[in-house]
């Protein structure tokens, strides 16, 4: 399945792929490093929505907010979190 989400910088995939897995596996969720974006199959059947590999053009966006915003939203703390750590980081300078 290709990805269609486009980041600013390409060089990053990497790790965020690195920071997906490891927010998620935080979270109780079995996450295959090699493939960390399939962990929203996994967060899709908990919520009891039909996400299938390929094309899911029948769900809401309602439905796929339910299976990203978890996931993103997990990601977006953890940045947040690690900011700050490394700003208090700097102030002790």
């Amino acid at each position: 399945m290709a990805r269609k989400n486009k980041i600013l910088v390409p060089q990053a995939r990497e790790q965020l792929d690195r920071l997906k897995a490891d927010v998620m596996r935080a979270k109780g969720y079995d996450v295959d490093d090699r493939r960390p974006d399939a962990v929203k199959y996994e967060v899709a059947k908990e919520l009891g929505i039909p996400l299938s590999d390929g094309y899911n053009g029948k769900l809401t966006s309602e439905q796929a907010g339910k299976i990203g915003g978890p996931i993103g939203g997990n990601m977006v703390k953890e940045m947040v979190r690690l900011a700050q750590e490394q700003m208090a980081k700097n102030e002790g300078l």
